[in-house]
């Protein structure tokens, strides 16, 4: 399909709040597929429609477990428990990490590419990527909420 433009940090887009989506039709559909290509071209594991430039609650992500591609067209997480801090960088913002800390499991229900419903219970680094993803759907980069920030390596 297509490997759209990833925008970087200071882009004033990433810092609105989403729109939900109304209607997933094909135009929402191609757009799916080419965020999911995006991401894999950057080599990363998640991807919100902010980072394109598009104003749409939508993500993909692949953290390369069982569960593959994910797409979620206007997540919401619903439950959330635990604590956890690990190390994470963003396709927007190349070249920086930071220790940010996530709920360590959390559910979040959301639309998939046909509209149907649907709910996912996750931990570990699937529940950081989910978090990581709505929060710019939110206009929130992990840089405004990490404890710490680095150049370059990511421990």
């Amino acid at each position: 399909m297509a490997i759209l433009e990833i925008v970087k940090a200071g882009d004033p887009g990433l810092k609105q709040e989403c729109e939900i989506v109304d209607k997933i039709d094909s135009k929402i559909r191609k757009l799916l597929t080419n965020m999911a290509e995006t991401m894999y071209k950057a080599d990363g594991v998640g991807l919100a429609a902010p980072q394109i430039g598009v104003n749409k609650c939508i993500v993909v992500m692949d953290v390369g477990d069982e569960n593959g591609l994910i797409e979620m067209v206007n997540p919401e997480i619903v439950e959330k428990e635990g604590s956890m801090i690990d190390s994470e960088g963003c396709l927007s913002v190349p070249n920086v990490f930071g220790d940010v800390e996530r709920f360590e499991k959390v559910t979040v229900e959301y639309l998939n590419r046909w509209g149907k419903k649907k709910r996912l219970t996750a931990t570990g680094l699937l529940s950081r990527c989910i978090q990581h993803e709505t929060d710019h759907l939110k206009g929130v980069l992990f840089i405004d909420i990490a404890k710490s920030i680095r150049q370059g390596d990511k421990h």
